[in-house]
């Protein structure tokens, strides 16, 4: 009986020592060979849009079929809000967005409104628009390409964009605060 072979070589432990780290090798060699080079971390994709970058353009019709295109509007801060008419939250912030519109847009502030019409109707924006006298741009997404460039995974999502076009603050839900819409708007002068 001592002068057999042993069945399973593999089983000593200099050869599990010896499989372990060639196991470890090829791993770390698979690893170094995949890994994604320094700032594509977005595998070749925009990264989404926050705070510092630059606003993705975007052109939209309004309610007679005008087209409005955000990069027209360099030089003005800007305040892109995606909303809906049954977003109970989209429907407490209009009023203050709208008399804060009215009380910078002499000072080169505007406020593009655009309604996730994939998600709602534009009769039903018109609507709601026109009950609470807004005045400022509604857009209609009526596609949802603006919600997926801008990545907006919530209703409303807000967009302060300084008057360079970068985004200065993104803002997901709401309602936002008169005051709060207040400071953003002087941020975005400050900006200038």
């Amino acid at each position: 009986m001592d002068n057999q072979t042993d069945p399973h070589p593999l089983l000593k432990p200099r050869a599990w020592t010896m499989f372990s780290l060639a196991v470890l090798l090829l791993g770390a060699a698979w690893i170094w060979l995949n890994a994604a080079p320094g700032g594509a971390t977005t595998n070749g994709g925009v990264p989404a849009p926050r705070a510092g970058f630059q606003a993705p353009d975007f052109s939209l019709p309004d309610a007679e079929g005008n087209s409005i295109t955000l990069s027209d509007l360099r030089g003005q801060g800007v305040l892109v809000n995606v909303w809906a008419s049954w977003c109970t939250p989209c429907q407490a912030e209009m009023p203050a967005m709208q008399r804060v519109f009215e009380e910078y847009q002499d000072q080169g502030f505007t406020i593009l409104a655009v309604n996730a019409t994939n998600q709602d109707s534009q009769s039903a924006a018109q609507q709601f628009a026109a009950e609470k006298g807004l005045t400022f741009p509604i857009l209609y997404d009526v596609d949802g390409s603006v919600s997926r460039s801008y990545n907006v995974t919530a209703l409303p999502t807000s967009f302060f964009i300084a008057p360079d076009g970068t985004i200065h603050e993104v803002i997901i839900g709401g309602p936002m605060a008169e005051a709060l819409l207040r400071v953003r708007v002087e941020q975005l002068f400050e900006e200038r």
